[in-house]
């Protein structure tokens, strides 16, 4: 097999196998959701607001992908169940924040590291040297891929 051929299997291997790591991790996800009162969407949304601070019902949209009108209803909901509430912005009285409530905060913590503690016990059988170079190929994947 000459150079081209082989890095065309290498990627299609590749692309295979996070495909499909991607939906295990995703039904390990939902399956730990399960525990939880909240939906895949919702934990979706902690999660934007855990890592970026308060936003708008608009960025909030635009990171997930859904219509504001959508985004709105989940918020509704997740406000109802006491997991965000709506803010006012102190520069601009206009504009108003979502802002995830301690109980939303203790979700999102305990959601991760239950799936933290998946992944950990996936990668048992590797050594130290796999583990940093699985590592820095992720991270330098992620950073091409942003």
């Amino acid at each position: 097999m000459n150079q081209a051929n082989d890095r065309k299997k290498t990627v299609a291997d590749l692309e295979k196998a996070l495909r499909h790591i991607s939906g295990i991790i995703k039904q390990k996800g939902r399956d730990i959701l399960n525990d939880y009162h909240i939906t895949p969407p919702q934990f979706v949304a902690l999660q934007w607001l855990w890592e970026n601070g308060d936003l708008t019902i608009g960025e909030l949209s635009t990171k997930m992908f859904l219509a504001c009108s959508t985004t709105t209803d989940l918020i509704d909901r997740m406000e109802k169940n006491k997991l965000v509430i709506r803010v006012k912005d102190p520069q601009d009285r206009r504009v108003v924040r979502i802002h995830l409530l301690d109980e939303g905060e203790r979700i999102i913590e305990e959601v991760i590291q239950k799936r933290q503690h998946y992944l950990n016990d996936m990668i048992i059988n590797f050594d130290q040297d796999e583990l940093h170079a699985l590592e820095k190929s992720l991270i330098k994947l992620q950073q091409e891929m942003s």
